[in-house]
């Protein structure tokens, strides 16, 4: 098992380098000279070459590609030519709130998406079924930004039920939460319906039913524990998912997370700014990934013997 846990944590490296290599050469194609942005309209032209001295932006591309890489192993994701403060502070002190919408948007496409799957499945082709299933081609189909735009318009403008920004009080959480959670929860729930009606058909259900067990056993007992195996990766995805997805919707709620500040940084031409946050949203991904690389491999005996 340490074996197996061992492989896939090595096999984030590359992922990452690829990351920092795509990011960093696609900064370099965006117009302008980054030394003006730093200092602003009416630069003299002495002051620009102190500050691409300082920042060695004369540096051959190679070296300060080799060089960044080297600062994000160490978590140095460079200076803001905006703020002139480390990027790593400005990026650490907003990334909770995008890692608290993601969780809470994942839990409640979770606990809507799960139990939809196995209605549909259970009750299959009846109108349970068309019902869940249109719930989840709608949830996939409708834009997150839209929605959370819809969901201002009607229970803050029109109601005046709920507050339409900020992300502090228990009253601001819920329409960012549905904005972000309906993809996800179609998702799942389409993932669980198919596995479930894949578990269901097997041999040992029709054995456990035999045996006289209750149908509620040997649906959630039986049938359910192996149908969540897909289903925890399809949820590990989603959640990398709305990590990135939490950008706009974040933009739509003024939330101060990590997602609004990148496009802040983009329409500033903040590009050390803009990097490390992708970056970091790339390395939680990566991370998410790998915890459910691990969490499958206890869930799946099988693969736990591959490597014993």
């Amino acid at each position: 098992m340490h074996k197996y846990i061992l492989k896939r944590f090595l096999m984030l490296v590359p992922v990452l380098l690829g990351v920092i290599i795509i990011m960093f050469t696609l900064s370099e194609f965006v117009p302008g000279d980054p030394a003006s942005i730093i200092l602003g309209e009416g630069a003299q032209p002495a002051d620009i070459a102190r500050v691409r001295e300082e920042f060695r932006l004369d540096d051959p591309f190679i070296i300060r590609l080799l060089t960044y890489a080297g600062n994000v192993a160490r978590l140095d994701f460079g200076i803001s030519w905006s703020t002139r403060r480390p990027v790593h502070e400005e990026i650490f002190a907003r990334f909770p709130h995008t890692i608290r919408l993601a969780t809470f948007g994942i839990i409640v496409a979770l606990f809507v998406g799960i139990p939809l799957g196995i209605i549909a499945a259970i009750k299959q082709y009846t109108v349970f079924d068309t019902g869940a299933t249109f719930f989840a081609l709608l949830g996939v189909s409708i834009p997150n930004f839209w929605l959370g735009m819809m969901l201002i318009l009607f229970f803050t403008v029109q109601l005046n039920l709920l507050p339409a920004t900020g992300f502090i009080e228990p009253a601001q959480w819920i329409m960012p939460t549905i904005a972000i959670s309906t993809s996800s929860a179609g998702i799942i729930m389409r993932m669980t319906r198919s596995s479930m009606l894949e578990c269901i058909r097997q041999d040992y259900i029709r054995t456990a039913r035999a045996k006289g067990q209750k149908e509620f056993v040997v649906i959630l007992r039986h049938a359910l524990r192996n149908a969540l195996i897909p289903v925890t990766t399809t949820a590990g995805l989603s959640f990398g998912m709305l990590l990135s997805g939490a950008i706009l919707t974040e933009t739509i709620f003024a939330i101060p997370g990590l997602g609004r500040y990148m496009v802040e940084s983009v329409l500033r031409l903040d590009w050390p700014t803009a990097i490390g946050g992708v970056l970091l949203i790339a390395m939680a991904f990566a991370v998410v990934n790998l915890f459910v690389d691990i969490l499958y491999a206890f869930l799946d005996p099988r693969i736990r013997s591959q490597y014993k």
